[in-house]
């Protein structure tokens, strides 16, 4: 498998993982992310207009901000791609995604469908999603409840919001129904395998190819 420390040189890729809340995408971006024997992918820090809970870090889980300061970085094209979701704002920082695929790392993605088709608008060559569906929308209420971090009206306005969610399933390059964690999980690990050795990934092949078309044989 092509890794950033393989001597080909391969460009990053933009693995997305999309989902309604409660699906399981940040429960599997948290896995993807300790694999850093096989992935060691790095995680893309959203910058958000939404108050912090108490199990997250600023600048470990996002970059909390004020509206003021999102608008600003929005209106001066520092943001890749941005969204408003239930009511709060969510971007992602130019400058450090283009940098990281520059020099080969892979970076996890985990946003909404909103800021999932700006990506694959404006750097569809470097996308690869993925979105995450529950078994059925009641595993999903129960998920939700089940995390007991919101209350029981923003629970039902995250079921609402689901069922819109679920409609831009087509969109994505893939889709994976996560039933078992483990295996989706390892659903994903096969899509990013694969997507890491697609030609147009990886620049270097050129310069190797043509090393071994001219090497010389005794």
């Amino acid at each position: 498998m092509l890794n950033p420390s393989h001597s080909i040189k391969r460009r990053g890729l933009m693995l997305v993982l999309s989902s309604p809340s409660g699906a399981g995408k940040s429960t599997l971006a948290r896995m993807l992310l300790t694999d850093k024997e096989e992935l060691d992918l790095s995680l893309s820090i959203s910058v958000t207009t939404r108050p912090r809970r108490a199990s997250e870090i600023d600048g470990v889980h996002y970059h909390f901000i004020s509206v003021r300061e999102f608008e600003r970085r929005r209106d001066n094209d520092e943001l890749i791609e941005w969204a408003e979701v239930h009511g709060n704002f969510y971007g992602t920082p130019r400058e450090a995604a283009e940098n990281a695929l520059a020099d080969g790392q892979d970076m996890l993605f985990d946003i909404d469908w909103q800021g999932a088709q700006q990506l694959q608008d404006k750097m569809k060559g470097d996308v690869v999603s993925i979105f995450i569906l529950p078994p059925s929308m009641a595993d999903l209420k129960q998920r939700l409840h089940r995390r007991a971090e919101d209350t029981e009206e923003v629970i039902e306005m995250r079921l609402r919001n689901a069922r819109n969610e679920i409609e831009r399933w087509r969109s994505y390059d893939y889709v994976i129904v996560n039933e078992d964690l483990d295996k989706a999980f390892h659903q994903v690990v096969s899509i990013v395998t694969a997507e890491r050795l697609r030609r147009d990934r990886c620049p270097g092949l050129f310069d190797f190819v043509s090393s071994l078309l001219d090497e010389k044989l005794d």
